[in-house]
């Protein structure tokens, strides 16, 4: 994709002060984070049930002393330090994965996110993390903040509710001076997954995608906005048997809300 972010480019310090790091803490690059080595640590590629996803090892990483460390880092942020779009969606796409990851150890072991909740008061709506001192829903920093403020339809390739048809939880975070590269390997990715991305259809004219571009299509550009977007960032390959592909050839996926937890690797393939 050629859209660029206003911003990108711009120092990784930024990122760091917004996650409550010293100033000395700034010479270091965000990998060296809590949250960074946390990724790192206890991130990895599965099949489970037949999809392939990036996987969270929820037993090792609920003990590991650097998610208690990450989770205080983000309650002491100060995201109004960051002076740029880039920064500042790098930065709440980073809260909104945490705090959903934060969803499912507060209440370990769930089948689902979706357990911590109910048809009236949705997980979606609780209260589940504090970002710079303040009590956050996960709607609020995807719908509130993320889609209203930015209007960057790539954060729904980036955003990672813990389950299996989410797109990948990246083993490392979204970082202000590689935002765009981030993103648009993001959307790349999943769209390159059949397994729940896209299923290219055999005529060149079809294609079953995620339900997220159902249920945000509008931030698309509706669904004639999905297929451009799809043409702009899926890969040459799966562009190319695409070549008929409009908005009547779109169906969707079914989503499937189950953990995106490695304990499950196995369990009924």
């Amino acid at each position: 994709m050629t859209r660029r972010l206003r911003g990108v480019g711009g120092p990784a310090l930024l990122v760091l002060a917004a996650m409550g790091t010293t100033p000395a803490a700034g010479q270091e690059t965000e990998q060296r984070t809590a949250y960074a080595r946390l990724l790192a640590a206890h991130v990895r590629p599965v099949t489970i049930t037949g999809i392939r996803l990036n996987a969270v090892d929820y037993t090792l990483l609920r003990a590991d002393p650097r998610y208690a460390q990450a989770v205080t880092d983000l309650a002491g942020a100060h995201p109004d330090l960051l002076s740029s779009d880039a920064a500042r969606i790098a930065f709440w796409m980073n809260a909104y994965n945490l705090l959903a990851i934060k969803a499912v150890v507060d209440r370990y072991p769930v089948r689902s996110i979706r357990d911590g909740g109910n048809l009236v008061w949705p997980i979606w709506k609780r209260k589940v993390g504090t970002v710079a001192g303040r009590h956050y829903a996960l709607d609020e920093i995807e719908h509130d903040i993320l889609r209203a403020r930015f209007h960057e339809p790539r954060v729904h390739m980036a955003l990672v509710c813990a389950s299996l048809s989410c797109p990948d939880l990246r083993r490392e975070p979204y970082a202000t001076d590689r935002l765009d590269a981030q993103l648009n390997d993001a959307a790349r990715e999943f769209l390159a997954n059949p397994t729940k991305g896209l299923q290219a259809g055999p005529d060149g004219r079809t294609a079953r995608v995620s339900s997220i571009f159902k249920w945000f299509a509008d931030d698309f550009g509706g669904p004639d906005g999905v297929v451009r977007f799809i043409r702009r960032a899926a890969p040459p390959a799966v562009v190319e048997r695409l070549g008929g592909l409009d908005a009547r050839g779109l169906s969707y996926l079914d989503y499937d809300w189950s953990l995106n937890d490695t304990s499950r690797v196995g369990a009924h393939q």
